[in-house]
């Protein structure tokens, strides 16, 4: 009989690169004191994206930074700015797109270090506080208004932005909508439902909608999944802070976890992105170490929207 579970295995991470100390600020700031419960912080880093030259830029969330880390290893401030960077995604015109958790979506001109409000509110609502964003093959965008909601507050949003320029509000009563991606036919997006241990997957209807929401992964242990990332067969790569990243197949059944032999270190792996000629090198940003990992995975991630 054909047994659908079978034997996680196990993809070891090591340490791609390490902020320079010179970036480093041990302190508390008006982003870590409600978020890290007053804890002193050196950073906390999420959002990777790469551009088309290979450089990868993260935010560092708690100071108010994107930076630029080049394919050998070197950092540099893009930019330092009054806002709360989290989620990034590159547009096809090389825009990199910002979920701010302060300003809404902002996006950032690479070259001249220059970011901008895009989206400020939502029919002159504003927002609870965007975490993450995705774009489909057709430039619509996707993204999660997260804020401080949970299980005992389900009010957070996802919204799709299309390329057009029309606005809808797809979900409002989810438990901590993080981590956004969609899938390569265009027809599911994937939600990671940090407080609630889940990812919700929304079928995208012939006009537009959504229909027959429902969860199709449940994790438990953990605080929950953060960044998720489709894999190129459909299948997903989830951020499970406290745990590792999992690779789910195309019928959301765990296959792989990538992990660190460093547990005390890397405990907060936040987000995931796909870099090499085959997109089989995984970058994965931990956040409060300030340590960017890397493995070589079996499955390839989705070639993404601002790459192809």
């Amino acid at each position: 009989m054909f047994n659908p579970f079978q034997k996680i295995e196990l993809v070891k991470a090591e340490v791609f690169t390490s902020m320079p100390a010179k970036f480093r600020k041990k302190g508390r700031t008006s982003w870590s004191d409600p978020n890290r419960q007053n804890a002193e912080v050196e950073c906390f880093l999420e959002g990777p994206a790469f551009d088309r030259d290979d450089n990868l830029f993260i935010v560092d969330t708690a100071f108010q930074r994107i930076f630029r880390i080049t394919p050998k290893g070197d950092w540099d401030v893009v930019v330092q700015y009054e806002g709360w960077p989290n989620g990034m995604k590159f547009h096809k015109d090389g825009r990199l797109f910002v979920a701010d958790y302060r300003k809404g979506i902002m996006v950032l001109d690479t070259k001249r270090g220059k970011i901008a409000p895009f989206l400020e509110t939502a029919y002159s609502e504003g927002f609870k506080g965007c975490n993450d964003l995705n774009f489909d093959s057709k430039g619509d965008l996707y993204f999660t208004d997260q804020g401080q909601t949970g299980i005992v507050d389900p009010t957070g949003r996802v919204y799709r932005l299309k390329a057009d320029g029309s606005m809808q509000r797809l979900v409002d009563n989810c438990p901590s909508p993080n981590g956004i991606t969609v899938s390569t036919t265009d027809k599911h997006v994937y939600v990671g439902v940090t407080r609630s241990q889940q990812v919700w997957r929304l079928p995208i209807m012939h006009d537009g909608q959504v229909s027959k929401t429902g969860s199709c992964i449940q994790v438990s242990g953990g605080v929950g999944p953060d960044g998720i990332e489709m894999a190129a067969d459909n299948g997903l790569y989830v951020c499970h802070i406290n745990v590792g990243v999992w690779l789910f197949d195309p019928h959301m059944l765990p296959t792989h976890v990538i992990y660190s032999e460093d547990k005390h270190r890397h405990d907060h792996i936040t987000n995931i992105a796909f870099g090499g000629p085959d997109l089989k090198t995984a970058y994965m940003t931990e956040a409060m170490s300030g340590d960017i990992l890397m493995a070589k995975v079996p499955v390839a991630g989705k070639r993404l929207y601002g790459l192809s």
